[in-house]
């Protein structure tokens, strides 16, 4: 018993290492898959792009009286006998937004009706997410795994970050500022005590979260009929039933109630809760989320005008 003991100990740090291995793998595939998805809606995301304080030249207007002379562009203005231009500066507003997927091994489950594992469609969706928020101006980070970064190649030093990890990234709050925002890509079927723990550190920091659930098919729907042997991919532990339809009310109703616990949170604290299936298209949640970052960032723009 003795010897065996350090190999049940392993066991767990051999999966997770294995796992790890494994991401490193599939990212180059990943990361063509997240760009496949920003270009598909690259079309409807817009940064905050308005005149104001910056370095990058935006557009010449017309020299309004009253305003300072000092702001007219004299070599633009001396091509036209009629008016005065100002040469305007696009305001650059970049906001820091943190990323944040669960890997742990149960995201790596992937049923036949699935386009991909929840853990793959979770890194598509982030590393989507990050080049199209670089795109739009904006300094993206991966929380708990370095610092945030105001570039256009965001995506693939994300995806570097990923596959050099030796373990899940935490969801490490130090980093977290006022008025961040914070996306995170998981399953959330953690105890409802421990989300509660996270949640609260985000939300004591002062960020606001968005919560994208990344759900296989099967585990909505559960379809299993007959004697079915499930098996926890944390633990390795087997539960074997006989007739599986007889848990599906109760597994259902479990879920329901566990949503909706999640879905209450955020809505007290105004945070986002999408629900993404990975039978479906990647280019849904990515839309929803541009929806509210943008709403976001309006009001933070609103505060700081008044």
């Amino acid at each position: 018993m003795a010897a065996g003991a350090p190999k049940e100990t392993a066991a767990p740090a051999r999966r997770a290492l294995t796992e790890a291995k494994g991401l490193a793998e599939s990212l180059p595939d990943l990361l063509v898959e997240a760009e496949r998805v920003a270009t598909t809606v690259l079309a409807g995301w817009h940064g905050r792009r308005r005149s104001g304080p910056g370095e990058t030249f935006w557009q010449f207007r017309t020299f309004i009286p009253g305003e300072a002379a000092s702001g007219i562009d004299w070599r633009r203005s001396a091509r036209d006998e009629q008016h005065l231009y100002v040469r305007e500066r696009e305001w650059e507003a970049a906001h820091t937004i943190w990323l944040w997927v669960d890997l742990s091994v149960s995201m790596n489950f992937r049923s036949r009706l699935a386009g991909a594992s929840k853990r793959d469609r979770a890194v598509v969706l982030l590393l989507a997410l990050s080049d199209l928020l670089a795109a739009a101006g904006e300094r993206v980070g991966l929380l708990g795994a370095g610092a945030p970064v105001l570039s256009r190649n965001a995506a693939e030093r994300l995806a570097g970050t990923l596959a050099h990890l030796d373990a899940p990234p935490e969801i490490d709050t130090h980093a977290l500022r006022r008025f961040t925002d914070v996306i995170l890509f998981g399953d959330f079927l953690d105890p409802q005590p421990e989300l509660e723990k996270k949640f609260g550190a985000i939300a004591r920091a002062g960020s606001r979260a968005h919560l994208v659930e990344v759900f296989d098919p099967v585990e909505e729907t559960f379809p299993y009929t007959g004697r079915t042997e499930f098996r926890d991919p944390e633990t390795g532990q087997r539960h074997l039933v006989g007739r599986a339809e007889e848990y599906r009310e109760d597994y259902t109703g479990r879920l329901t109630l566990h949503r909706a616990w999640i879905d209450d949170y955020c809505r007290r604290l105004d945070w986002t809760h999408l629900i993404h299936r990975t039978d479906k298209p990647a280019t849904a949640p990515l839309l929803a989320l541009h929806a509210r970052l943008a709403d976001r960032g309006d009001r933070l723009l609103g505060g700081r005008a008044a």
